[in-house]
C-alpha cells in the first residue's frame, strides 16, 4: 500500500487528491486539496510532520522529507509547503518550508532549516543550503542558490497557471482510475 501509517500518524488527504500508485506517503503527512504526488515520488512523515497546500503538485521521483529532533537539533524541522507550488522532477525537500506559489526547478536541493517566501522561482539543479532564506519575488539559480533577478509579472502569473494546469491533469488521472 502507497499510503500508510507509521507511529500511530496515518496521511491525510484533502478532496480531489491524486497520488499516483507507485509514490509513497507515509507518517504524519497532510496534503491538501487538489495536490497531485507523482510516479516514484516518497513523502515520508516519519520522524516529523509533513503538510503540503492546496493545488501542489510534487513531480516524478521527488523525495520530501524531514528534520527529526534530537541532540543536535532539539525541535528538529517539519517541512511546510504553501499552496499553488509546483515542484519540479527529481526535487529533494529536506526539513524546509517554502510559502506559495513558487516554482522549484528539476533536480534543486533544499536543505534543512531553509526558507523560500512567497513567488520565487528556483532554477533547474540548484541548492539551497541549510538555514539560507530566499526572499520573494526573485529568480534563484546556482549551487549555491544566489539571487539572479527580480521577477517579471508574466513570471508571478505563472504560478498559477502551472498550478491550475496540474490541477486539470490530475483530474484527468484521476476521471481514468474512476
Amino acid at each position: 500500500m502507497n499510503i500508510r501509517g507509521f507511529a500511530g500518524k496515518s496521511p491525510v488527504l484533502g478532496e480531489r487528491v491524486y497520488v499516483d500508485s507507485s509514490a509513497v506517503v507515509l507518517g504524519d503527512v497532510e496534503l491538501g486539496d487538489d495536490c497531485s504526488v507523482w510516479p516514484a515520488t516518497v513523502i515520508r512523515g516519519d520522524m516529523h510532520r509533513i503538510r503540503i497546500g492546496a493545488r501542489t503538485s510534487v513531480q516524478d521521483g521527488s523525495v520530501l522529507h524531514i528534520t527529526h529532533a534530537g541532540p543536535f537539533n532539539p525541535d528538529g524541522f517539519p517541512l511546510i509547503i504553501g499552496d499553488d507550488v509546483t515542484i519540479g522532477h527529481k526535487v529533494l525537500l529536506h526539513g524546509c518550508t517554502l510559502g506559495s506559489r513558487i516554482l522549484v526547478g528539476m533536480g534543486s536541493i533544499v536543505m534543512d532549516g531553509a526558507v523560500i517566501e512567497d513567488e520565487v522561482i528556483l532554477g533547474a539543479g540548484s541548492l539551497v543550503p541549510a538555514n539560507k532564506t530566499l526572499r520573494s519575488g526573485f529568480l534563484y539559480m546556482g549551487s549555491p542558490a544566489k539571487e539572479v533577478r527580480p521577477l517579471s509579472e508574466r513570471e508571478r502569473e505563472f504560478f498559477r497557471y502551472t498550478a491550475a494546469n496540474y490541477v486539470r491533469l490530475k483530474d484527468q488521472y484521476l476521471q481514468e482510475q474512476a
